[in-house]
């Protein structure tokens, strides 16, 4: 459907990276250190309390993979390999603007690529607990966070006391509950929030400040209401309601999102860590201990990396109750084991606790497979009709 872009503040039509990358560059001419990092266990509200802007680093293009595969072995993760082949190739402009890398031992392939680049710039890996019900994984965590926010301290010269990190966790709350309130018009029947625009504010909102999303969210409320009035929403009368969950989806991997509209389908939640995770959870407010409010949150978040990963499974049921899929896919990258085999444990919930049809995608950022995945897609959305 034709319509004017939800987004409409001067940079029109241009895709989310661009939109970052023009934030960033921003940034940058007025001397604000920037901080790149990889994945969503990374406490971006310690970066922002140091006066800091963190960049989230590419890793979704097929394009740099066959200079990654000259050193890492070609059965590896999409994912890794593309973060590793833009690094090599100097590609990535975020990579390039950031002054310092922060990364997680989140899983065995991304840790040994951190080791690979440790050398190129300052690079900080946080031991991330992976037994996150245990009562010593919060107190390692924030150790780990003390320990980041020392190294940020000594590079780029910053303090942060008690009191900016706890400014900087409320700021973060207020941003979240907004995306949320955006979010809510997904979980309309029908949608009247395309899966692009889902995806272009998740990927602005993740690395900028309250303060700087909240006159661009707060603009989105009413056009948004507007549709409703107006009776504007995306997809044929009766289109089946689409879930994804699973590993991170951008770049090349939205290919998924396309299949998925392509067999008639609406996405009305993108439930990964490019998506709707960041977002869910609130931090604690007015502790003593920010910066254990801050390790108790982000453990919180239901990767697949977890053991066991039951928050997973909570977190799904409360997206299914609010977003009222049809079917839920899974969207697994080749070779990402974690997700790979719980895909069985998510599957079963999905289809015994809730009844729904349930489709597993493996998959890399390749289209050699799109006319398959279409053809499954398909095939899928034949169940429910």
């Amino acid at each position: 459907m034709n319509m004017p872009p939800l987004m409409d503040d001067g940079f029109a039509g241009e895709p989310p990276a661009k939109r970052v990358l023009n934030y960033m560059q921003g940034h940058k001419q007025k001397g604000d250190p920037i901080v790149g990092i990889y994945c969503g266990y990374a406490p971006i509200e310690l970066i922002q309390a140091l006066g800091l802007v963190p960049a989230v680093l590419c890793a979704f293009s097929k394009v740099p993979i066959p200079a990654a595969e000259t050193v890492l072995p070609a059965n590896l993760c999409p994912l890794i390999k593309s973060s590793y082949g833009f690094i090599v190739e100097g590609t990535c402009p975020f990579y390039a603007m950031s002054q310092a890398v922060i990364a997680e031992t989140t899983c065995d392939g991304k840790k040994k690529m951190f080791e690979l680049i440790a050398d190129i710039k300052p690079t900080h890996v946080m031991d991330l607990p992976q037994m996150p019900d245990q009562q010593e994984a919060q107190r390692n965590w924030k150790q780990m966070i003390l320990k980041l926010q020392g190294f940020l301290e000594k590079n780029f010269d910053r303090r942060a006391d008690r009191h900016q990190i706890e400014a900087a966790l409320q700021a973060s709350n207020r941003k979240n509950a907004l995306v949320q309130k955006i979010f809510d018009y997904a979980a309309l029947t029908p949608s009247v929030l395309h899966w692009k625009e889902m995806y272009e504010v998740c990927f602005l909102a993740l690395p900028a400040t309250y303060a700087e999303m909240q006159p661009i969210l707060e603009a989105l409320l009413p056009k948004l209401e507007r549709r409703v009035q107006e009776g504007v929403h995306f997809g044929p009368p009766g289109a089946p309601r689409v879930l994804v969950t699973g590993c991170p989806i951008g770049g090349d991997a939205t290919k998924i999102f396309n299949v998925i509209e392509a067999a008639g389908g609406v996405v009305v939640a993108p439930d990964s860590c490019t998506g709707l995770k960041p977002f869910l959870n609130f931090f604690a407010e007015n502790t003593d201990d920010p910066v254990g409010a801050l390790a108790e949150r982000y453990l919180k978040l239901p990767c697949a990396c977890m053991t066991p990963n039951d928050g997973r499974l909570s977190h799904l049921s409360a997206l299914i109750e609010r977003f009222k899929p049809d079917v839920v896919i899974d969207f697994v990258l080749q070779a990402c084991h974690g997700y790979n085999v719980e895909s069985y444990k998510v599957g079963k919930h999905v289809q015994e606790t809730h009844g729904l049809p349930f489709l597993k995608v493996e998959t890399d950022y390749s289209d050699g497979d799109t006319e398959q995945l279409k053809t499954r897609v398909e095939a899928l959305f034949e169940r429910i009709r």
